[in-house]
């Protein structure tokens, strides 16, 4: 835990300390009611004072607000959301052959892009989870410099597999002779690649321990990385100070990386119960993402995703979501996570009705987004809560999203880090942000 806390305390520090001078400015923000999602409890009147991008006091009472607070008491204020499974430099239309034409500095503006809209949806701290290039770490760091808006990023770099599996390009002919950047096989070359993905400024390190949906030639449930390789990829992430998330549709694939000291399992589609009880005893995140299959089915071909592609999933996504709703009932720790990139940015809160639909209760689908979020991130009483010591991520929404759950599909009000980036109330506030 403790190389962990250094390396999150080096990628605060960073952020922070080039951000301070705008930052440093007092903001009092009085809110009609505050959710604490954690004890699931309402503040009325709510006011939150922030300070150098941190919030400094939370207080019911706001009628004694000064005359410079920002006026969200029509609002249903609540912390910045959190989503752990991004392809911020991704797009929808970058499916199947057409990703052959996309080079990395195009792929980065595109992550620009991406970045803006998803912070302004209330999305203030996402986890990037695999891009060419190391694309996503010129992302996050022109996020930190402040040269562009966007959430707080945590990035992959390149994702780890074997060759030809679901991490390594698949698209070109032999004589290309293509190779992914994260292809590595065997575990002392695995671990080699860990060396190398944090070199260049990795903060989580992503693999994929089954074959995957969008990618050509493999099979969702079958297992590619080994145990062994898990391991070792474990071993050296974690000792190295860095989580590992695993791409893991498959069952046995699951178990297996979950036995490996795996941090997260992505996807989780083909978890069975003792991959279930698996997780619950290792303090394994799973994650679960279950909007997606809407728009695959519906938009996968108009957006150039292989046949084999769409088949694929219309096979595994409703066992995906008959899965959540088995996981989460058996009480296993959930996060967030959308693989935003397969459908269109922005619409990162879809899923929340999603999870609703199939089972979760709603303060249930707001706490992956937030406190268990945070938690998988090693940001405790950082983020996903308001109080004081955290970060001054709040968002509004017109009215309380335990009760209508789609308000989360229109958010109101973004502030990351004390600044506003989007007041629908005020417009004017958040000019400064376009």
């Amino acid at each position: 835990m403790r190389v962990y806390i250094l390396h999150l305390c080096a990628v605060i520090t960073l952020a922070s300390g080039v951000l301070a001078a705008q930052e440093a400015k007092r903001v009092v923000l009085r809110c009609g009611s505050l959710l604490d999602p954690q004890s699931d409890t309402v503040m009325k009147d709510a006011l939150i004072v922030t300070e150098g991008g941190v919030v400094k006091e939370v207080g019911s009472g706001a009628g004694g607000a000064p005359a410079s607070a920002i006026d969200l008491s029509r609002g249903f204020c609540l912390p910045g959301l959190i989503d752990v499974h991004d392809h911020l430099t991704s797009d929808p239309t970058h499916a199947g052959y057409s990703s052959l034409g996309l080079s990395v500095p195009r792929t980065a503006i595109t992550g620009a892009k991406n970045a803006r809209i998803t912070l302004e949806a209330g999305f203030t701290t996402v986890r990037n989870v695999g891009a060419e290039g190391y694309s996503d770490v010129a992302l996050r760091d022109g996020i930190n410099t402040g040269e562009i808006p966007g959430p707080r990023l945590f990035v992959s770099g390149p994702p780890l597999g074997i060759t030809g599996g679901h991490c390594d390009n698949d698209l070109l002919a032999p004589e290309y002779k293509a190779l992914s950047a994260g292809v590595a096989d065997g575990p002392w070359a695995a671990r080699a690649k860990v060396r190398e993905v944090i070199k260049y400024g990795a903060d989580v390190i992503k693999i994929c321990a089954s074959g995957g949906v969008l990618s050509k030639g493999d099979l969702p449930g079958a297992e590619q990385y080994t145990p062994e390789e898990m391991k070792a990829i474990a071993e050296e992430a974690h000792k190295l100070g860095r989580k590992v998330a695993a791409h893991a549709h498959g069952t046995q694939a699951i178990k297996d990386a979950i036995l490996a000291g795996i941090d997260s399992i992505e996807h989780s589609s083909l978890i069975d119960d003792e991959g279930i009880v698996l997780a619950k005893q290792h303090h394994t995140f799973l994650v679960f993402d279950i909007y997606n299959d809407d728009y695959i089915l519906k938009e996968g071909a108009k957006a150039g995703m292989l046949a084999e592609s769409i088949e694929k999933e219309k096979t595994i996504g409703k066992l995906q979501r008959g899965n959540f709703r088995k996981a989460y009932m058996a009480g296993a720790l959930l996060a967030f996570g959308t693989d935003g990139g397969v459908y269109p940015h922005g619409d990162n809160a879809k899923q929340f009705a999603t999870m609703v639909e199939w089972g979760a209760k709603p303060i249930d689908a707001m706490r992956t987004a937030t406190v268990n979020a945070a938690e998988l991130l090693n940001l405790t009483g950082k983020a996903g809560v308001v109080k004081p010591g955290s970060f001054a991520d709040v968002i509004a929404t017109d009215a309380d999203p335990r009760t209508d759950i789609q308000q989360l599909q229109r958010v109101r009000f973004v502030m990351k880090n004390g600044q506003v980036y989007r007041d629908d109330w005020q417009p004017a506030l958040a000019v400064q942000a376009r």
